[in-house]
């Protein structure tokens, strides 16, 4: 989806359109961007900027508070347009997704026409505009969907993929960050063709295991398959910052909007898991990732919330964050979970599975969390 948060703004206050729309908290509370419209963009605005800095370089700006249950809602409604095409749907995140269209073509016609279709349904149900890469994978159908943004159709013909991917930059490469592009841009490597041109071993005696990542992704190669949430073997919602973050508030109020993303699909799909994993990913490229197991599995909001807190006050190092992101792996079906014998756990269930309803029927800004790390307070 395109500038999702501040799209709907503009759909929900047609007013709106036309001028610089910010999505986040306020200037005077040491709040971020969680969203800028293309028009704030020409200003320099972004997502994760300090919300005063965004200010500066937009004073006109109009600044909304963020409604992520709203946007939860129609992330839900998108997606029940996703299943129409397809029963193959990963979600990445809120306004993100892979579709696997093989086998479709029979009834909706070749992937292309299908992604047109898909365009044509969310404009017309939600007012939004989405951006769509049709491609061989799922590493050259990301980066056709962000090249022609916003309304975007790109289309990666099978038997162009290399023409496709060598005049762009090399910061398209999955795992190129700052660090490993200045040491390419050093020897003169700016594009992914030229990367292409290096050696498999040149690039992991440079690199290491991110060397041999590159050379594929580089030829066009990425084996990964579309997991449905039915199938997987562990659910994750991440996000990169614009800007590193170091404000332990903010990341928080990130880590829970990741958490609730990640504890509703293990609802919606009645899945449970026994351990949740933290990632991070500092300024320097430097990436860790921490685990915690429970007694028994659970999909309950408030326990992977309180177990992703915990493991990001372990990694309290005072050093700037440029990713964070919360997932659960070892997975099983809700029948196959032992029932708590404590009652507070069994309520904590039950009124996750009220809110869960409540949000279904009324959509989900009927009934916000709030970002207390005690939620059950």
């Amino acid at each position: 989806m395109d500038a999702y948060y501040a799209s709907v703004e503009e759909r929900d206050n047609p007013a709106l359109r036309g001028q610089p729309v910010v999505v986040g908290g306020s200037a005077d509370r040491r709040g971020v961007v969680s969203a800028a419209n293309y028009e704030a963009r020409k200003y320099g605005v972004h997502s994760a900027m300090p919300m005063a800095t965004a200010l500066r370089h937009c004073p006109s700006a109009v600044v909304l508070p963020t409604r992520m249950s709203h946007y939860a809602a129609i992330s839900r409604q998108i997606r029940e347009v996703f299943h129409r095409f397809t029963p193959t749907v990963e979600p990445l995140s809120l306004d993100e997704a892979f579709l696997d269209v093989e086998g479709c073509e029979g009834l909706f016609g070749p992937p292309p026409d299908i992604a047109v279709a898909v365009k044509r349904t969310i404009l017309d149900e939600t007012g939004l505009v989405a951006s769509v890469g049709v491609a061989p994978n799922k590493f050259l159908a990301k980066v056709a969907s962000d090249l022609d943004k916003p309304d975007g159709l790109v289309i990666v013909d099978p038997d162009r993929v290399v023409e496709f991917l060598d005049p762009l930059p090399i910061s398209r490469l999955w795992g190129i960050g700052k660090v490993s592009a200045k040491a390419l841009r050093k020897v003169g490597i700016n594009t992914v063709g030229q990367v292409r041109q290096l050696s498999e071993q040149t690039l992991t005696q440079k690199f290491g295991e991110v060397g041999s990542r590159l050379w594929n992704l580089s030829h066009g190669i990425d084996n990964r398959s579309v997991v449905p949430d039915r199938e997987a073997k562990s659910i994750s919602h991440e996000t990169t910052f614009a800007v590193d973050l170091a404000d332990r508030d903010v990341l928080q109020s990130w880590l829970l909007e990741l958490v609730e993303q990640v504890a509703e699909r293990l609802r919606r799909n009645d899945l449970r898991a026994r351990t949740v994993n933290l990632k991070l990913r500092y300024s320097d490229f430097e990436t860790i990732t921490r685990s915690k197991s429970f007694a028994d599995t659970s999909n309950s909001t408030t326990q992977i919330w309180e177990a992703a807190t915990e493991l990001l006050d372990r990694c309290a190092e005072n050093r700037p964050i440029r990713l964070i992101g919360i997932g659960v792996s070892n997975i099983t079906r809700c029948g196959t979970a032992q029932q708590s014998l404590f009652a507070e756990e069994r309520q904590e269930s039950k009124l996750d599975s009220v809110a869960d309803s409540i949000r279904a029927r009324f959509g989900r800004s009927a009934l916000r969390r709030g970002t207390s790390p005690k939620l059950r307070d």
